[in-house]
């Protein structure tokens, strides 16, 4: 069959490949005979290009998993997927997005002034940043994460990757049809997700979803208190569908309340920067064992969000095309608490309480019909409000012992005794904390246009060629008090302000895209794209200039916007991706291999660095990164198939001279991408037996794995993160009649590891963050009714 995304005709013959996959598919299999029951094999259907496609047809770099594998491997929130995506690496047991980097594209900016590097859909509407990207997989239909830039294919540009997340939709028909689940575990782990499809005629249907979650924490905290990282969600939602002869529209309202333990984080106690950190403060011991917390949690610990989405998707067939309008919109509160330091010490307590919404309009044309030419073409709107106030809280004798010690070589009692030194008198706050706050408003917008042409240019071979303009405006407003403490704004900020400054700015860009697929056979693709990325500009969070354009600092007070101080701004990210891939199917469809090559080089990073306050963001160097994803999935007999997932990446850094924290200005030249694993894998075995009775045992092994990272741009060892491998077992019961049950040992071997670490230096010792969840034994019902 002709191989084109928008017709199917008949073609003719092609070179028999037997032989080659022959020999390919000895060579996966192992020496195991394949069955031609190839049919078992799911195919996942797709809309990744705009148009309904395999997989396997897509000339793009995409990873689609199915509803059931998201079930299965009991994923619980958007971030898992990273365990099964090649490219796709970085977690943490919280609501923030910033650890998830595409290829070891990441977002940097924990602020609110910026945009995330990876972006998050749930039915084509955006998910937004850190408070709201974050919600709970139940009820899926499939799940497409993308990697490498798109802005071809979203509303929204989005410099490294994509996560697309579909759920079920309601179904018009003539019957009831539903499910029901049910886990339980250690830790008082409780977890229902159910569904209910509700035909109300052939044309109209309506679906009513529903989730809950709970779990005791498993995180000790020798300072004392509860355990840490106690998750706790529920989630509803309600979609329609209509289905008419020429037009069809679906309907969604989401809920979702999650309410959790904050970032947990321990201070790496070795080291340059801990010696420092002792010769000023004292000696200091960390008490607990190495993947336990101490940490005070005098300003609190929370990571609690409530979002609200609703969504309008409509489809309408012109004849010439289809017209799609996608309408979205989502409201969210977002209140947030950490003892960043990862001490028992009252060092830095950070807190986070935000609100914001987002409103998003795409309209889209589709050509339709068999032609050799075809095309896409939209348009899309987004505004966004957002309102923040961030806090930063430590005891100011010990920001006193810690810069005396700096700056003198001595040592000092506190506050007072350093002012002493110095031949004055110290004012201290009535709590004797240094408390420094800063509230941000945000109104941001932006529009896009974009066109893809396809040029079929013969029966096996099509190219096509896509254009996109983007406009992006942020309005932002920094208001920055003065601290009660005799310190003034000493640490945080390194200033105050009068009152709001304010600063507008618009970026734009134009994005290219060329892609080139040719099937050699129907079962065998090659493909190659070349993809300009682009990520607008923004704010700095914590950081304004004078009216010459200079960084304010140094304790700095009453800034106003009459005198001209503004908001500090960063410049957009840009990026070159070139891919070229290969997906076939071997083995009579036995096996499904998918296999990516690509380069990038990316430009203008908006790196995060401290420079004596909070954060501050510039854009420095570049990075040129290649690497090899590939992805299979295989059928080994009647009983048994496997999915694996494998990627290895090779990056370079340079010019980061700017926030390289080493003496030696080159120290940190040609540095990896710290966060990132130049490594990762994932293996599933699922098993199926059959018994005579029409019952049946499924069995099902997991394998998640990680090569070492961590280091930061100085490749610090102590701060490294050693490999980590995941092993999961779960073996279940299929009655045959509508229900089944299911035991599991998630994380078999109770491996020890962290998502992630932070290279700090000054007050704040670098630290560690998120233990993994340890070994969990657990159950699951399931019942259906159709």
């Amino acid at each position: 069959m002709k191989r084109s995304r928008f017709a199917q005709v008949a073609s003719p013959p092609r070179p028999s490949l037997k032989p080659v996959v022959a020999a390919v598919a000895g060579l996966l299999s192992g020496g195991v005979a394949l069955s031609a029951h190839a049919e078992l094999m799911e195919e996942i259907v797709v809309t990744a290009t705009k148009r309904a496609e395999t997989a396997h047809d897509t000339p793009l770099a995409i990873t689609a998993l199915s509803g059931d594998f998201t079930r299965e491997t009991n994923l619980d929130d958007v971030k898992d997927l990273v365990l099964y995506t090649p490219g796709v690496s970085g977690n943490s047991q919280d609501s923030f997005i910033d650890a998830i980097s595409v290829r070891g594209i990441r977002t940097q900016d924990f602020g609110v002034g910026g945009d995330p590097s990876g972006a998050f859909f749930k039915n084509d509407l955006y998910e937004g940043r850190n408070g709201s990207a974050v919600t709970s997989l139940y009820d899926m239909d499939r799940v497409e994460i993308l990697r490498g830039p798109q802005g071809f294919l979203f509303g929204r540009n989005s410099i490294g990757g994509a996560f697309s997340v579909h759920t079920a939709k309601a179904e018009p028909g003539d019957h009831i049809t539903g499910y029901a689940e049910l886990d339980a575990a250690e830790r008082n782990r409780l977890v229902f997700e159910g569904a209910m499809n509700i035909p109300v005629s052939d044309r109209f249907a309506t679906r009513i979803a529903g989730y809950y979650s709970r779990e005791d924490g498993f995180v000790d905290n020798a300072f004392g208190g509860d355990d840490l990282i106690e998750p706790n969600k529920r989630g509803a939602r309600w979609s329609t569908r209509y289905d008419g002869d020429r037009a069809s529209v679906d309907t969604l309202v989401e809920y979702e309340r999650r309410k959790q333990s904050g970032s947990v984080y321990r201070a790496i106690d070795t080291g340059d920067i801990w010696d420092t950190f002792e010769a000023a403060l004292g000696d200091q011991t960390l008490s607990g064992g190495r993947y336990d917390a101490d940490s005070d949690l005098a300003g609190g610990n929370d990571d609690d969000a409530r979002i609200l989405t609703l969504g309008l998707h409509a489809e309408i067939d012109l004849g010439f095309a289809a017209l799609t309008a996608n309408t979205g919109f989502k409201d969210h509160d977002y209140y947030y608490n950490e003892d960043y330091d990862g001490t028992p010490l009252n060092l830095n307590n950070y807190g986070q309480d935000q609100e914001g919404s987002y409103f998003q309009q795409e309209l889209r044309l589709t050509s339709e019909g068999e032609s050799m030419f075809s095309w896409y073409a939209g348009a899309s709107y987004y505004r966004e409000k957002i309102d923040t106030l961030f806090r930063f809280s430590g005891k100011e004798d010990y920001f006193c012992q810690y810069y005396g010690y700096a700056s003198t070589g001595l040592n000092f009692n506190g506050c007072a005794d350093l002012y002493a030194y110095y031949g004055s008198t110290f004012d201290p706050a009535p709590d004797g904390l240094l408390t420094e706050t800063g509230r941000i408003k945000g109104k941001y917008s932006g529009w896009a246009a974009y066109a893809d042409l396809n040029f079929q240019l013969t029966e096996q071979f099509d190219v096509s060629l896509g254009a996109r303009y983007t406009k992006d405006t942020k309005r932002f407003a920094l208001d920055v008090p003065e601290p009660e403490s005799g310190l003034g704004p000493y640490w945080a900020y390194g200033f105050s302000t009068d009152g709001f400054v304010r600063d507008k700015k618009s970026w734009t860009d134009l994005q290219t895209r060329v892609v080139a697929r040719y099937f050699v056979t129907d079962d065998h693709l090659l493909f190659a794209n070349y993809t300009e990325g682009f990520k607008s500009g923004g704010f700095g969070s914590f950081a304004i200039k004078d009216a010459n354009g200079s960084p304010v600092g140094g304790g700095f007070t009453g800034a106003t916007q009459a005198d001209g101080f503004r908001p500090v701004t960063f410049d957009p990210e840009v990026a070159d991706s070139y891919e070229a891939g290969y997906k076939g199917k071997l083995a009579d469809g036995a096996i499904r291999l998918s296999v990516t090559g690509f380069h990038y080089r990316y430009k203008d990073l908006q790196v995060i660095y401290f420079d004596g306050g909070a954060a501050a963001v510039k854009n420095v160097g570049e990075v040129k990164s290649s690497g090899v994803e590939l992805s299979a999935n295989v059928l080994l007999g009647e009983n048994w198939d496997i999915y694996l997932a494998w990627s290895y990446l090779d990056s370079e850094a340079k010019n980061l001279q700017d926030i390289c924290g080493l003496a030696d200005t080159n120290g940190c030249e040609g540095s990896e991408l710290f966060w990132a694993p130049s490594m990762t894998g994932a293996f599933v075995l699922n098993g199926r037996f059959p018994l005579n009775d029409g019952t049946g045992i499924t069995a099902r092994l997991e394998t998640f794995y990680e090569s070492k990272k961590g280091g930061g741009w100085e490749d610090l060892k102590e701060s490294e993160i050693d490999p980590f491998l995941d092993v999961t077992l779960r073996v279940g019961y299929d009655s045959g009649r509508a229900w089944g049950a299911e035991l599991y040992c998630e994380n078999l071997t109770n491996e020890k590891s962290w998502d992630g670490q932070n290279v700090n230096g000054g007050v704040l010792p670098s630290q560690f963050f998120g233990p993994k969840r340890p070994r969990t034994f657990g159950v699951r019902f399931n019942y259906r009714w159709e």
